[in-house]
């Protein structure tokens, strides 16, 4: 239980980093407190995308991992966050990713902030 938080923190963390540095990721709310809980409820189902969706992606991927050694991690790291705001639109969430290059850049970003997050949070092996 205790590292389903911190992964969900940490994901919320990145997922807000890439809000904060990137235009066409948009997180709206009426007040900073819905905004928050929104990011959290966007984190839950960036994790749940991840848990389910991107290990079958990447097992169909598995020829393009070798072909481009590895750089297809970035356009499924991409496609992943594209999932998460169109999910988000459809449990009516207020995230939205705008294009397919945001996608890249914010998928890049989460993934960063993500690692450095997890690094510096405690986890159950500690």
């Amino acid at each position: 239980m205790k590292n389903f938080l911190v992964k969900t923190i940490a994901n919320a963390g990145a997922l807000g980093v890439a809000i904060w540095l990137l235009k066409d990721i948009t997180l709206t709310g009426d007040n900073t407190g819905r905004q928050a809980l929104t990011l959290i409820l966007v984190a839950l189902v960036f994790g749940v995308v991840n848990v389910v969706v991107k290990p079958i992606v990447k097992l169909l991927a598995f020829p393009l991992f070798i072909l481009t050694l590895g750089l297809i991690t970035l356009v499924i790291n991409a496609l992943m966050l594209l999932l998460t705001s169109w999910l988000a639109g459809k449990l009516d969430l207020s995230f939205n990713v705008d294009g397919f290059g945001t996608a890249v850049l914010g998928g890049l970003i989460v993934s960063i902030v993500a690692w450095a997050l997890h690094v510096v949070l405690p986890d159950d092996k500690d």
